[in-house]
């Protein structure tokens, strides 16, 4: 059930650490929820993590790329893609194999990407060269759908800085953030993986530019902002902001976990310039309890 219109929104600036750089962490991204567990992408330590809510951090696998684009099978099955080669890697048994080379289909670098329930990838571009302040964003992204056997096809296109990626938990509503749009975008899931009835889900203000994202059990969409005053809000459908949290510094990427799944986990970093993070890294997971559990995917 979506809630459009919920009457009162609140302010939440009651974060805890969880765990913070000291711990190791370079600029953590795609959290995910799997076996009482966070799992993630360390990007600029070139590692897929775990952490327990006790604040253990575990290496699961070392990369030898940058990484973007990550997932988890029900069975298990780790999908990560190299983020500047543009391809998809299966883990298997702690090895790489590669499952689809996806640079004639995406521009410059890859974005988020989540894996479904039936083991598919669905993964954006960045579409343009983002690490250079002079370059222009493009509203020319694209997600691509990567089957179990590595075909890939692209089933969205024009997108304005695709982001973080939901499935709503009947598996029929993929909702995507488009991060230089200002918006939630919904589309159909076909029962092949393809997308259609492309509608947008909620326009957000020119505050908000949604990073990653997480669904509750009320279908309301919480999403990272980092660079506006609200760290995190929560989006209902058509656009009522439900919740605003802030942080002292900037979020990147949120997920619902923990025992009950009523903890919003927030990735968080001072910066995302590689350099900086390098020099002096700044991460952290921040803990805000909240009243609707996680739901969907991831």
């Amino acid at each position: 059930m979506y809630l459009e219109n919920e009457p009162i929104e609140k302010m939440n600036t009651k974060a805890t650490t969880l765990v913070d750089s000291t711990h190791g962490l370079k600029f953590t991204e795609s959290p995910r929820w799997y076996n009482d567990k966070l799992w993630f992408i360390d990007i600029h330590d070139k590692r897929i993590k775990t952490i327990g809510m006790e604040g253990a951090v575990e290496t699961v696998v070392d990369l030898p790329f940058i990484p973007n684009g990550f997932g988890i099978a029900p069975d298990g099955t780790i999908l990560v893609g190299d983020a500047f080669a543009r391809t998809i890697y299966r883990v298997e048994n702690g090895a790489l194999t590669r499952l689809a080379d996806i640079s004639n289909l995406t521009v410059f670098c890859l974005s988020d990407g989540i894996v479904d329930n039936q083991g598919r990838m669905y993964v954006g571009d960045i579409g343009y060269n983002f690490v250079d302040p002079t370059a222009k964003p493009v509203e020319t992204c694209v997600l691509v759908l990567v089957a179990t056997d590595g075909k890939a096809t692209v089933v969205a296109d024009h997108l304005s800085f695709p982001n973080g990626i939901v499935i709503t938990p009947d598996g029929k509503t993929l909702i995507v953030g488009e991060t230089i749009g200002n918006r939630l975008t919904a589309f159909d899931i076909i029962a092949d993986g393809s997308l259609a009835n492309r509608r947008i889900w909620a326009q957000l203000p020119s505050s908000i530019g949604p990073d990653g994202i997480c669904l509750d059990a009320q279908g309301g969409v919480w999403c990272a902002n980092p660079e506006g005053q609200d760290s995190v809000v929560r989006v209902c459908k058509g656009g009522a902001i439900t919740d605003r949290i802030q942080v002292d510094t900037h979020a990147y990427a949120v997920m619902l976990g923990g025992p009950e799944r009523k903890q919003l986990i927030i990735c968080t970093s001072a910066s995302h310039d590689p350099d900086q993070i390098h020099r002096s890294p700044s991460a952290s997971f921040q803990l805000v309890d909240v009243d609707i559990p996680g739901a969907g995917t991831p």
